[in-house]
Order: structure tokens, then C-alpha cells, then sequence
């Protein structure tokens, strides 16, 4: 009995825990509401649009804030760089799904899962400069 009651609440702590991890993931997905592919695709596609929005706010703020010329051409060259990976691997992981009509929405996940990514260590470089 001294060890039936532990383990029972092990087993609930663990419940929880998968409970509150899938409701997070269903969370995260703004279009599973979406009542066709096509209205799918259209919404992954302006999660990407709003992601790269931010992006390029995020981008255009550190580089006012580089003083040096050098600074901000490396910054460039690093973005076009960047750039490039990142719509490559999108294309890669879209691949999987090559002929489907997922495709574009898995693509455009992507895309604004990289691009979010991507501001956010721009927004650590701002705040270097800031201070």
C-alpha cells in the first residue's frame, strides 16, 4: 500500500504533464480551424507574412543602431546568408510532402518558425546596443 499511493501520484504528475504539453501544441497551431487545406495554406501563409513583418522591424532597428559602415554591411551579408538557409531549408522540409496539398502550409510553418527564431536573436544583438 506504501507504494501503490507514490506511484499512483507519479502516474498523475506525468498525466498532467503530457495534458498541459498537448494543449500547448494545439495551442500553437492558429489554423487547425481552418475548415479546408486551401484556408490552411492561406493561414500558415500570413503566420509566415506576420513573422517576416516582425523580422524586418527587429532587423531595421539593430541596424540603426551600428554606427560603423563595416558593422552593417557584415549585418547584411549575414541576413542575405540566413535568408538563403532558411528558404532552402524549407524547401527540404516542404519536400516530404512533395505532390500534397500540405506543402505550401508546411512550408510557410516553417518559414515563420525559422523567421521568428531569427528576430529573436536579432533582438539579443539589440540589446547590446541599447545598453
Amino acid at each position: 500500500m506504501k507504494r501503490i499511493v507514490p506511484c499512483l501520484l507519479l502516474i498523475l504528475i506525468m498525466l498532467s504533464v503530457v495534458a498541459a504539453k498537448t494543449q500547448k501544441q494545439r495551442q500553437t497551431n492558429p489554423c487547425e480551424n481552418a475548415p479546408s487545406q486551401y484556408e490552411a495554406n492561406q493561414c500558415a501563409h500570413r503566420e509566415y507574412e506576420a513573422a517576416d513583418a516582425e523580422l524586418n522591424k527587429v532587423y531595421n532597428q539593430l541596424a540603426a543602431k551600428l554606427d560603423d559602415a563595416e558593422q552593417r554591411a557584415q549585418l547584411k551579408s549575414a541576413e542575405l546568408a540566413w535568408i538563403k538557409y532558411r528558404d532552402e531549408n524549407c524547401t527540404f522540409e516542404g519536400l516530404f510532402y512533395k505532390g500534397g496539398t500540405m506543402r505550401p502550409m508546411i512550408e510557410s510553418f516553417c518559414l515563420a518558425h525559422v523567421t521568428k527564431m531569427r528576430a529573436d536573436e536579432l533582438r539579443e544583438q539589440l540589446k547590446t546596443y541599447e545598453q
